[in-house]
């Protein structure tokens, strides 16, 4: 009898809501790593605080599910993350992935998904945190900036580094041109830091994120 080899089912992809305030160039970014096959992931939300922003629309003309939680006009931050919290249960979100969300989230809120929210910033942090790290690197006239993609803490733009990409500052760049370079760093290390995070054994190790011996080289430094 000839031997039958046992092929063990492959983990079901996990399951991203995308947080967005704007236009959701990083969210279209990791639908195409999903699509290519990179990502072993799939989208069941993308929520919005802006009823208007251009990422929602992007999300309904994919086919994904899009919704609008607006933070205007709530009359607590607790009565909108709640909300946030129902949507987020209704899709079954395993992660959630900060692309260009314009708030902070409460540390209630990164409590209750500890090491499963993930952001993008554009700055090597711990440099340049907050809005505007583009302009701020201009100002201080750096000569490398670049990008990190981080677990969110309770403190703004302060997780464990998960991937940084460096990026240039170069001598006549101003605040929009040194902008877009970064961006198309962000859509490629974004990507890879969740790949990595779902693919790869990790801990944080204090303020590490270490990804285990004969992994991939480690993710700090891209």
């Amino acid at each position: 009898m000839s031997a039958v080899s046992a092929v063990a089912n492959p983990a079901p992809p996990a399951r991203l809501a995308v947080l967005l305030s704007g236009r959701g160039s990083n969210f279209l970014a990791l639908h195409a790593a999903i699509e290519a096959g990179e990502l072993p992931a799939r989208i069941v939300l993308v929520l919005s605080n802006v009823a208007d922003a251009p990422g929602l629309e992007h999300a309904r003309r994919l086919g994904l599910p899009a919704r609008s939680v607006p933070s205007r006009g709530e009359p607590s931050r607790q009565a909108h993350e709640a909300q946030i919290e129902q949507a987020l249960a209704a899709a079954g979100a395993e992660w959630i992935c900060l692309a260009g969300y314009m708030r902070l989230l409460s540390a209630e809120m990164v409590a209750r998904h500890r090491r499963r929210i993930v952001n993008v910033h554009p700055s090597l942090l711990p440099a340049f945190p907050g809005l505007d790290a583009q302009g701020q690197a201009v100002e201080h006239g750096v000569r490398v900036s670049g990008c990190t993609v981080h677990l969110v803490d309770e403190k703004l733009d302060n997780g464990p580094i998960v991937v940084q990409r460096a990026v240039p500052v170069l001598p006549h760049d101003d605040r929009d041109a040194l902008a877009a370079r970064i961006l198309e760093q962000e859509h490629r290390a974004y990507p890879e830091a969740l790949r990595r995070l779902l693919t790869e054994s990790w801990e944080v190790r204090g303020r590490r994120l270490v990804f285990a011996p004969g992994d991939e080289e480690s993710a700090a430094g891209g």
